[in-house]
Parts: structure tokens; C-alpha cells; sequence
């Protein structure tokens, strides 16, 4: 299964990478793990992490350890000579790298759906990716991935 997994994972980055983006400027980073000892380095950060954001960390940190692979999606915010409009609260070259950040994403999740291997977005590996400098960006949301006789993902303790 793991094999399966690891070759959805790659299709993953291919569709992160070549979705649209804001102005056609790359600024999209991915990055895939799947050996034990990275899903636990990374595990063990988002438990660390749980002390000051919340049990949440950890729940999810049990579910990096049983997935087969994770991965990394991350956005640099670059300047793409717009101005911000006045009535936005945030720079409107934030806000374009958050959208291309979603694109990708929405173009990964798409994939592994598609071939059927189970995933969730989640929020918790992307801030213990970024504290333990796994992908050089902005923002970096996390993708697990699963391929078991029950989705792991859901069905969680809160």
C-alpha cells in the first residue's frame, strides 16, 4: 500500500504544482515525507506544539503517525506589483499567495481523491513544518496521507 500511497503523493505535487496561479508567479514549494523516522520528527513538533495552541495538535499528531506519507504545500508571499486596495485589511500580495496556497491545495486534495487514497488539509502540520524549517515559505499547510480499510481522518476525538 505504501508504494500506492507514495506514487498518489507525487501526482499530489504535480497538481500543486502546476495549478493556476496569481499573475502566473510561482511561488508554490512542496515537499513529500514518508519514512518513520520524518512522520515522527514531525509528529513529535506538533505535540510539542500542542502545549501552546491546543490538544488538537496532538490528535492530529497520532494521525501523521499512522499515515503512509504527508504532504508539505507551502506559498512565499512575493510582490506582484499590485496595489492594495484601500478598503482591504491585509496586503493584497498576502492575500494572492493565500489564494494560490488554496488552488494548490484544492488541486492536491482533488488528485488523492480521485485515486482514492484518503486525506485531510490540516492547519497543525504546516505550523510544526514551518518551526522545524521543512519547506523554505510563508505558510505551509500539511496533507496526510492514508490508504486503510476505514479513513483515519475522520471520526476523531476532538
Amino acid at each position: 500500500m505504501k508504494e500506492g500511497v507514495l506514487q498518489v503523493a507525487k501526482l499530489m505535487a504535480v497538481a500543486a504544482k502546476t495549478a493556476p496561479k496569481a499573475r502566473g508567479i510561482d511561488n508554490i514549494s512542496i515537499a513529500i515525507l514518508s519514512t518513520s523516522e520524518e512522520l515522527e520528527k514531525l509528529a513529535s513538533k506538533m505535540e510539542e506544539l500542542a502545549k501552546e495552541y491546543g490538544a488538537f495538535f496532538s490528535r492530529d499528531a497520532e494521525n501523521v503517525r499512522n499515515s503512509e506519507a504527508v504532504v508539505l504545500i507551502g506559498a512565499k508571499v512575493v510582490d506582484l506589483g499590485i496595489k492594495t486596495p484601500p478598503e482591504y485589511k491585509v496586503d493584497l500580495n498576502t492575500v494572492m499567495t493565500l489564494l494560490n496556497l488554496g488552488i494548490a491545495l484544492g488541486s492536491a486534495v482533488k488528485v488523492a481523491s480521485m485515486l482514492n487514497v484518503d486525506n485531510r488539509i490540516m492547519y497543525t502540520i504546516g505550523l510544526a513544518a514551518q518551526k522545524l524549517k521543512l519547506l523554505e515559505a510563508d505558510y505551509i499547510i500539511g496533507i496526510p496521507l492514508s490508504a486503510k480499510a476505514k479513513n483515519i481522518y475522520f471520526d476523531r476525538k476532538r
